[in-house]
């Protein structure tokens, strides 16, 4: 019992430590892609761009952090309500793990102000506190920025 708990404890340090590696810059290669439209083809050209960026570099034998932000009226595709690539995105959770997703939190306060109830985001996506900051922030420290 000791050894599945020290073996678990082992694998869940790696799992955290890769995904902190790559938040912290130290991927091969660092991709933000923009999604700013409620424009069902325009969410699907994004997690197109995503998966295919993805499968490339891993079958080159480099690592690739994919970060997804969501602003404006495409804060849609992070909605559990109203993405229209809802089942996409949660096969994206299961598969991908090197793509986040993030949603912006003026986005959801104003559409929160407009429906009189916060919309409801996807579970795997992070919240931060400004779209086009967190793409700044990103360009900033070595991202490349895509706005399929």
């Amino acid at each position: 019992m000791r050894l599945v708990m020290k073996l678990s404890a082992f694998l869940l340090s790696c799992v955290i430590g890769a995904a902190a590696m790559a938040q912290d810059g130290l991927a091969d290669h660092k991709l933000a892609l923009q999604i700013s439209d409620n424009n069902p083809q325009k969410m699907n050209t994004v997690l197109n761009v995503a998966a295919n960026v993805v499968r490339h570099y891993e079958g080159l034998g480099e690592t690739i952090e994919v970060r997804v932000v969501a602003f404006n009226a495409g804060l849609h595709m992070l909605r559990e309500d109203t993405s229209p690539v809802l089942e996409r995105l949660q096969s994206f959770g299961a598969s991908m793990p090197n793509v986040t997703f993030a949603a912006c939190s003026n986005t959801i306060a104003g559409m929160t102000k407009k429906e009189g109830k916060a919309p409801p985001i996807v579970a795997m996506a992070e919240t931060v506190p400004a779209g086009v900051v967190d793409l700044m922030t990103l360009d900033e420290n070595g991202w490349t920025l895509v706005r399929p």
